[in-house]
């Protein structure tokens, strides 16, 4: 039997075109893979072309060693000479070979991530630099931006100007690079940018390279950057056919460097190139497709194509909207679990969502459905530095007459924060403040207090700040609420203003995730201090792993699911603002949005046989705002989609719980919340949001500027104002200003 037999008609085209360049646009799910592989046997199989001469560039180890596989297994020994392996593999090929015309030793050392912060660890001792103000990941992505960028340490300084974050994370750069020199070591940037300066520079050298390859392949061609699309330009001489494979619908990674025009633009590089289109999917259902289809059409940036399958399937893609915040997670969860209790294994479903923060909630509902899961490529959101650290704040605030006196739990809370923003605190303070804990047999923060009584200097007059610091948050635990309480001691302690210094943007998401989580938990519970609070974050934060060789969900970000497919996938949070990303759509406008939708293709091509899509409607306090359906569900044709829950509910022609049991979602939601002992918890909710046994939502008057009003939660307050069913309220002390929708049936005018 042929190799070429099992290849639908697009798939042969590009196998068996030879005898020019090639651009192969591989829809999600077309086999592209195959295609490449296929190729690249029928050239030595029956074209003949030597394997040494053929050279197969990938951006993962695991897709080059899935080729390597496939090649291989067609192939035989044989296909040892091909040259597959991954960029920076080449690269480092082509370096222990040439490195020597830039002064460097053949045997030259390639750094890891570990030696990276090896090197930055020396530059943070001479220059004195606290790494919680500057961590590690955050200066090893400024240096690695600014090398791709052909920005040295000086030019780095210039630009830093009078910003002096910026002129110290450039100060280490230039430590680094000094480093590196002494050291004769590359790191992964270094490996492209030697290798782009020897195929530049040296003619000789550059024909070399060109003359030893025949036929070049570069599999995932979207995400290429510009330097590594210099680097193949460079090893392809005239007599070269070069075959690129990608999708530019699934160009997501420009934050990175990737460039969507490279491949788009790919033919006026290469003239007279042919272009295959692989639009036969292998993977999803054609709902699935077509719902896809119909949403990337919207951009107008790419290479118009319609991914079809021969798989019809029946279901359409399922959107939930859900009445707030707590019932989307419960959903979700809640249909795992009947998936699960149908016969589908938990490896086989996934839950995708934009960015890492919004895992809280969807934890959260999977622990408290005992359903096992794995934050994919991330950390759980408990687990996270900046919770770590804001949690260690407030266990400082926590005070008890009957608690042991030594509260030796506060020890650790301590030495997490003591220094977090920078206090000047190092190592030798830490050791003298132990040794007065152990002295007055009592706990650190107590030793904290004795200090400078006992010191003079810097560090004793700011350990003495700190402890007023704190004291003044722990006199307020009485008049504030615990999220307002978290706000004031990260404002007072500065770590707010450190995150917002170094422009951690996804670490001030999370922090701000976490006072949605208390105002939710007072929402439930006003009265609920913060010890009660804190001891409900150790039921989530106690949880032991279970056995590695178990099944569990996966949790991801989209971009973590690049490359990945599931039977059953979530794409979670679709609300405008949150998917498409608001930040990121400002910064970059149409393009950023173009971006923003190639990222929900993504998402939704990542599902095999069934496609659920949800949102929450409700006041955002990420976004400030309330909460809408993102265009990206809208999008999609009403007849591809299936709509359950409350669809209508932003626009008060909610039809109550009966609504939601004739579509069939109620009921799984609810016998799940009873299975696991919340049902009540539920109802009393549904009773909350006006809901009579009758399933109508009750009537309730037109609030106004100055209304005095009564929450369910906060009690009495005043509207200040409000705009587009968005009341600011002014409650008392304890509960301050707060940002509730206008018809939200907690709300009532006095």
């Amino acid at each position: 039997m042929s190799i070429l037999d099992e290849l639908n008609p697009q798939q042969k085209e590009a196998v068996l075109c030879n005898d020019t360049h090639l651009r192969i646009i591989a829809g999600a799910g077309s086999g592209k893979t195959r295609v490449v592989t296929t190729r690249i046997a029928y050239l030595i199989d029956t074209c003949y072309v030597w394997p040494n001469q053929i050279l197969a560039i990938t951006f993962t180890n695991k897709a080059a060693k899935e080729m390597k596989e496939r090649v291989f297994s067609m192939l035989g020994d044989i296909a040892r000479g091909i040259q597959i392996s991954t960029i920076h593999s080449f690269c480092v090929r082509l370096l222990r070979e040439d490195i020597y015309v830039l002064g460097y030793p053949r045997n030259f050392t390639i750094l890891d991530s570990d030696d990276q912060k090896s090197i930055l660890k020396e530059a943070y001792r001479e220059y004195d630099i606290d790494v919680k103000s500057y961590s590690y990941a955050n200066v090893i992505s400024y240096i690695s931006h600014n090398k791709t960028q052909f920005i040295d340490a000086e030019t780095a300084m210039n630009m830093a100007g009078s910003w002096q974050s910026e002129k110290i994370k450039a100060q280490v750069y230039e430590y680094y690079e000094k480093r590196l020199k002494e050291m004769m070591a590359l790191d992964f940037d270094d490996l492209l940018l030697f290798t782009h300066n020897i195929l530049k520079n040296n003619e000789d050298l550059r024909r070399k390279w060109q003359f030893r390859f025949s036929y070049i392949h570069v599999d995932e061609f979207q995400d290429v950057d510009n330097l590594q699309y210099d680097i193949i330009k460079y090893i392809c001489g005239e007599d070269t056919l070069l075959c690129v494979v990608g999708d530019p619908d699934q160009t997501i990674y420009t934050w990175r460097g990737a460039q969507v025009d490279i491949i788009m633009n790919f033919e006026k590089d290469f003239p007279n190139c042919r272009t295959v289109i692989l639009n036969e999917n292998y993977r999803s259902t054609q709902a699935i497709l077509n719902g896809a289809n119909a949403l990337i059409a919207h951009n107008e940036n790419r290479i118009e194509k319609e991914l079809f399958t021969r798989n019809e399937g029946e279901q359409k893609i399922i959107h939930f909207s859900a009445m707030d915040d707590y019932n989307e997670p419960v959903w979700v969860a809640s249909k795992i679990r009947m998936l699960h209790q149908n016969g589908i294994e938990f490896k086989d479903i996934a839950v995708l969502y934009r960015s890492n923060y919004l895992s809280r909630s969807l934890e959260k509902a999977m622990l408290d459905a005992n359903l096992p899961y794995r934050i994919y490529g991330g950390i759980r959101f408990y687990d996270r530095a900046e919770i770590k650290d804001a949690l260690s704040y407030l266990r400082l605030l926590i005070t008890s007459d009957d608690a042991d006196p030594k509260e030796k739990f506060k020890d650790l809370a301590v030495k997490r924060v003591i220094n977090s923003p920078r206090r000047g605190v190092g190592n030798k303070t830490l050791e003298q403040l132990e040794l007065i804990a152990k002295e007055n047999d009592t706990n650190l923060y107590e030793a904290c207090k004795l200090y400078p009584s006992q010191q003079k200097g810097k560090a004793a007059a700011s350990i003495g700040a700190f402890v007023t610091m704190i004291e003044e948050c722990r006199s307020l635990r009485d008049t504030l609420s615990i999220d307002l309480l978290l706000k004031t001691v990260l404002e007072k302690s500065g770590y707010m203003q450190m995150l917002e210094n170094e422009k951690e943007i996804e670490r001030i998401e999370n922090i701000k995730e976490l006072m949605h989580d208390m105002e939710l938990f007072i929402q439930g519970d006003p009265e609920a201090s913060l010890d009660d609070y804190m001891q409900m974050i150790t039921l989530y934060t106690d949880k032991d792993d279970d056995d590695p060789s178990a099944q569990f969900v996966s949790l991801m970000t989209i971009h973590a699911a690049k490359g990945l497919e599931f039977d059953y996938v979530f794409v979670y949070s679709l609300c405008d603002g949150i998917f498409p990303n608001e930040r990121s759509v400002n910064e970059g406008g149409k393009a950023a949005m173009e971006e923003e939708r190639r990222l929900a293709y993504v998402a939704f091509t990542r599902a095999k046989k069934q496609l659920f899509l949800s949102d929450a409607r409700g006041y955002s306090y990420m976004l400030d705002r309330i909460k809408t359906t993102s265009n990206f569900v809208t999008e999609i044709p009403e007849e591809y989609r299936e709509e359950v829950g409350l669809r209508n509910y932003a626009n008060s022609d909610y039809q109550g719980a009966q609504q939601i049991k004739r579509q069939g979602v109620g009921i799984s939601a609810q016998d799940f919340l009873k299975s696991q002992g919340t049902i009540a918890n539920t109802q009393k909710k549904l009773e909350a949001r006006g809901i009579a046994s009758g399933g109508v939502r009750q009537k309730r008057s037109k609030l106004h500027k100055g209304d005095r009003v009564v929450h369910t939660a906060f009690g009495e307050g005043v509207i200040i104002n409000i705009r587009d069913d968005l009341a600011t309220i002014a409650f008392e002390q304890k509960f301050g200003i707060r940002k509730i929708m206008a018809s939200h049936p907690s709300l009532s005018k006095k």
